[in-house]
This record gives structure tokens, C-alpha cells and sequence, in this order.
């Protein structure tokens, strides 16, 4: 029976990482869920009218989505519970103008986002989604809506150059110049020319300008991408390339995860840090809130909370450093009282799990690891440690997220890094201080961490699940029980 949950848990995330090759994506399968479940959509730009016992989500940018299940017992003043993670990667972007031609060749302009090891994007087959604004017309009236496009097929590639050509690459290194060495080949100009069904036109010939001289949007757009991209995405939407607006595009490996290994132990997979906490983390929420009787004896609010732009800082309107946490526990309480001195007190009253994945022990590089903290992978969630404050965690908080799978017999692990080495940093420090929130930072272990291809372990997708989900069923009754600061 445990070895059939392992392994049908982990199917669901494999099934949602296949689903989600992009951040909107990623938001997009977990509406579809969510739904699924019963939840209820409600928007950030209306009145929200929330009941006890009801359960909803909302989404900022269409990349971060907010969900939180509303006990039966719950009164304004009293605690969140959350389950904060993140939805982005790192990947290439597609610049503004990505349309490139050099040398006989049709490449495609990136931006690197992130830190990536962007030497395993080369000899990757490759293609591109994202979101689309494209505009609709309908009875002389202009609408202008946003699409999620994926071109499934391998379109381009980043070759790597010859060992002959780089005869010292193997002692050197393989040193990579992004802004030149990382651009994907689409096509080459010649067969480009003579394919008419996808020849490139001279968009000033082919369209219109405007009577002040200034070049149509339909001109702009071509103008910037190759008519191949912009025909696969017309294609893909059912529109026309004129109607194409606008659209924000990221490169994309075709390869689909797996769960693999000689025993199958392993999940092979793009995306993981941190698709793997977001869909162990929703799909916990979703079973401990799946019937009635689950916030019948609840007083609090279950949450789920997963961020855009953890990778590259938090830093904007849909990002954890934004104000969408503290929107959302302000919005929520004051839906049931309007008294403003009840957020402070519920805020106090609240926790959040920072869930991000964690670094296992490396068998070729033990080194990297203090003797004390390594992390294995099927150990469970690593409860993570910095004395700097890279991570949020203290005595009271790791203790309260350890108590928990103490009682469920949930393995638990614990890495702090060495001190002659950098620390990495999540969404955990940026919450806690910005909101005032009591938080713990935790990850499953995985290997090759911000590769196009990462791998972590099967049964620690379902340590992360069990633990989550006896967190949100748990939690009010274990927080009554200890004292701090009185």
C-alpha cells in the first residue's frame, strides 16, 4: 500500500511537471485542480465575499496563485498557515527583439534568467512556450486577451562547438559567453528562403504604415521575430500572426520527466526546484481540505502560497517581496471584521513552511557538504539553517515543523552549509521580515540543481506531500501548546 502511494503521488507530479513547462503554465495546472477540488476563484480587482468553511484561490500575473481553505471555527485575529513556495526556474527568455540571422543561420535571441548552468542547454532539443496577448474582434468591437502557448515539437538547439575548434575545453573548462555562445539555431536562412510557405517577407512591403510615417503593430511584431516563430504560435493559438500582440516566451527542454533509475527510485526532470514544493504543497491543501469534516475543528486559514521571481529576487508586483502575502491575510481577515488591529495580532498568530528544494549529498563531490549536514536522498524534507539569516528558520519554528513528522513518523534532515562557502537564499527570509511572519525554511533533497535536467528521489515526493498535509491538519492544535514570548 506505502509503495502504491510513493508511486502515485509521484505519477501526479510527474503528470504536473509535463504540464508546466512555464511558470503560467504552472498556474494554469494548478487552477485546473484546484477546480477540480471545488475551489473557488475570486479576484484581487473585486470585493471579496468570504465564508468560514469555504475554500478559494486567486492569481496575480497569471504566475503566482494564491489558495487558502477557511476554517469553520476561523474569527478575524486568527492564524494563517501557509505553505509559501515557487513557481519560476531558471531558463532562457526570449529578448524583446529575438529575431537574429548571422552567418547563414536563423538564431533567436535570449536573455538568461536566473542562474542556470547554462552549459547543460547545449545540445538540448529545444522549443518555446509561454503567454501570448493577441487581439480578438468580435460584432466591430476590439478585445485584447492572454493565451498560454507550447510548441511541443523540438524547434531549435544550441550547438556546442567541436572539440577540434576548442582543442583545450576539457582542461579549461567549457566557458560559456551568454550574450554570444547561447543563442538557439532555428533554421538556416537558405532553406528558410526557399520553404514559401514560411519565406520572411519585407514586413514594410507587406504591411502598412501609418499616416504619420510610424510603422503598424502588425509591422512592429514582425519586425522583431522570425515569421517562423510567429507562424508556429499563430498555429498553436488558432489566430492570425497579425493579431499577435505581444507575448513573453522562454526557452524550453522537449524531454519529458520521467521516473527512472535502475530501481526506479529516481525522478528525471527539468523544472523541480521548485515545481516539486508547489505541487506537494497544493496537492497536501487540496486532501486536508477534500471534505467537510477537515475544517470542521479548524480556527485558522490553510494556505498556499507560490511566488514568481524567487530566482531572480523577488523583487516585482507578483513576486514574494511584493505585498500579495500580506493582501491576502489583510484581505481575508478584514472580510470578517474590519477592526485593523486584528492583522498584527494574526500575523503573530500565523507560520509559514518556505518550502524550496534542498541540496543532497553529491557522490563525486562530498566536499561541498559540512560533515555533519548531508543530506540524503529518501531522508525526507531538510530543515535548513544559516546563523546570517540567508534561511528563516530558528529553534521554535524547526521544532514545531520536526514535531509534526515526529507524530507521523515522517523522516526529517537537516543541512546547514560550510562556512568557507556561500549561501544560497529563499522566499523564507524575504516573508519573514517584510510580513512578520514565524517561518521555517525546508526543501526535499535533489542533485544537479538548476540544470536543464535535475533528479531527486520518489519517495521523498512523498515525504514532502505527507508532511505538508499533516501540517495543515496538525498545526493549531501543536501551536497551542507552546510559549514564547509571554
Amino acid at each position: 500500500m506505502q509503495k502504491m502511494q510513493e508511486n502515485t503521488v509521484a505519477s501526479e507530479l510527474i503528470n504536473f511537471l509535463n504540464a508546466s513547462p512555464t511558470a503560467f503554465h504552472a498556474v494554469e495546472e494548478a487552477k485546473k485542480r484546484l477546480r477540480n477540488a471545488g475551489y473557488e476563484q475570486v479576484s484581487e480587482r473585486q470585493d471579496w465575499n468570504l465564508e468560514a468553511g469555504k475554500r478559494y484561490f486567486f492569481t496575480r500575473n497569471h504566475s503566482t496563485i494564491v489558495v487558502f481553505a477557511i476554517g469553520n471555527k476561523f474569527e478575524a485575529g486568527n492564524g494563517f498557515y501557509i505553505v509559501g513556495a515557487h513557481t519560476d526556474s531558471p531558463c532562457l527568455k526570449l529578448k524583446p527583439v529575438s529575431k537574429v540571422t548571422k552567418g547563414g543561420y536563423l538564431k533567436v535571441g535570449v536573455q538568461t534568467y536566473g542562474s542556470g548552468l547554462w552549459h547543460t542547454w547545449f545540445d538540448r532539443d529545444l522549443t518555446v512556450a509561454g503567454r501570448v496577448i493577441i487581439k480578438e474582434e468580435k460584432d466591430g468591437s476590439v478585445s485584447y486577451s492572454h493565451r498560454l502557448v507550447r510548441i511541443e515539437e523540438p524547434i531549435m538547439r544550441v550547438p556546442t562547438i567541436a572539440i577540434h575548434l576548442d582543442r583545450n575545453v576539457n582542461s579549461d573548462g567549457f566557458k560559456v559567453n551568454t550574450e554570444t555562445q547561447l543563442l538557439p539555431v532555428l533554421a538556416t536562412s537558405i532553406k528558410t528562403e526557399l520553404n514559401k510557405a514560411f519565406a520572411e517577407s519585407d514586413p514594410l512591403k507587406s504591411e502598412e504604415t501609418l499616416a504619420d510615417g510610424k510603422k503598424s503593430d502588425k509591422v512592429m511584431i514582425k519586425s522583431k521575430h522570425h515569421s517562423l516563430v510567429l507562424e508556429m504560435i499563430a498555429n498553436q493559438i488558432g489566430c492570425k500572426v497579425d493579431d499577435i500582440c505581444d507575448f513573453e516566451l522562454q526557452v524550453c527542454d522537449t524531454q519529458p520527466s520521467v521516473i527512472a533509475g535502475a530501481a526506479k527510485e529516481f525522478i528525471f526532470s527539468g523544472r523541480l526546484d521548485n515545481l516539486c514544493s508547489s505541487f506537494c504543497s497544493l496537492k497536501a491543501l487540496i486532501d486536508a481540505t477534500s471534505s467537510e469534516s477537515d475544517l470542521k475543528d479548524e480556527s485558522g486559514v490553510r494556505m498556499v502560497a507560490l511566488f514568481d521571481h524567487e530566482e531572480v529576487g523577488s523583487n516585482s508586483a507578483q513576486g514574494a517581496g511584493s505585498p500579495v502575502m500580506l493582501d491576502a491575510l489583510s484581505r481575508i481577515t478584514s472580510s470578517f471584521d474590519s477592526d485593523s488591529k486584528l492583522l498584527p495580532k494574526a500575523i503573530q498568530l500565523s507560520y509559514l513552511v518556505s518550502a524550496d528544494m534542498a541540496h543532497a549529498l553529491h557522490p563525486n563531490y562530498m566536499d561541498k557538504h559540512e560533515e555533519n549536514h548531508q543530506p540524503k536522498l529518501h531522508g525526507g524534507l531538510v530543515i535548513k539553517h544559516n546563523a546570517n539569516q540567508r534561511y528563516a528558520t530558528n529553534a521554535v519554528t524547526s521544532f514545531l515543523f520536526r514535531e509534526i513528522a515526529s507524530k507521523h513518523n515522517i523522516p526529517t534532515q537537516d543541512f546547514v552549509v560550510r562556512n568557507d562557502m556561500a549561501c544560497g537564499s529563499t522566499i523564507g527570509p524575504i516573508l519573514a521580515s517584510g510580513v512578520g511572519i514565524r517561518t521555517v525554511d525546508v526543501g526535499a533533497p535533489q542533485l544537479s540543481m538548476h540544470s536543464i535536467r535535475e533528479m531527486c528521489a520518489v519517495d521523498d515526493v512523498k515525504h514532502s506531500y505527507e508532511h505538508f498535509k499533516a501540517f495543515f491538519q496538525d498545526f493549531s492544535n501543536l501551536d497551542a501548546k507552546i510559549t514564547v514570548d509571554i
